[in-house]
């Protein structure tokens, strides 16, 4: 599991993608999302901008799976 440090409270699906190098743009995430290839926490994620919070764990098909932890004080 690889770990993505962010230092505000959450980060949205898409912008996490996106920070992991997962995708390159903001259409490539809506395009996995879409096609049900990303959970949050085991379930099927169908929205870009669901907000994703320390100990939330990721999983996109054929990539490792991610979780979040907030570097530092929000």
């Amino acid at each position: 599991m690889r770990t993505i440090e962010i230092s505000t409270e959450f980060i949205k699906l898409q912008q996490l993608l996106k920070l992991a190098d997962i995708v390159g743009y903001g259409s490539d995430a809506k395009m996995l999302i879409l096609n049900g290839q990303v959970k949050v926490n085991g379930e099927i994620a169908h929205e870009r901008g669901k907000k994703i919070r320390e100990g939330d764990i990721v999983e996109v098909e054929g990539e490792e799976d991610l979780t979040v932890k907030v570097n530092g004080e929000i």
